[in-house]
């Protein structure tokens, strides 16, 4: 188990901000290269939202 950042990703050569399910795409996560094939992700974004009264 492994939490970290998303480093890039790529969608054939060029850079992409989503991939859409079922399409193939390249990613690499900061400080991290044990992915192996077979490996499931989780992609969660943590948000800090400021209090209100």
């Amino acid at each position: 188990m492994h939490t970290g950042e998303l480093d890039s990703l790529k969608r054939f050569k060029d850079d992409a901000r989503e991939v859409r399910e079922g399409f193939e795409c390249g990613l690499s996560i900061k400080n991290f290269n044990e992915i192996n094939e077979g490996d499931q992700l989780e992609v969660f974004e943590t948000q800090e939202i400021a209090r209100s009264l």
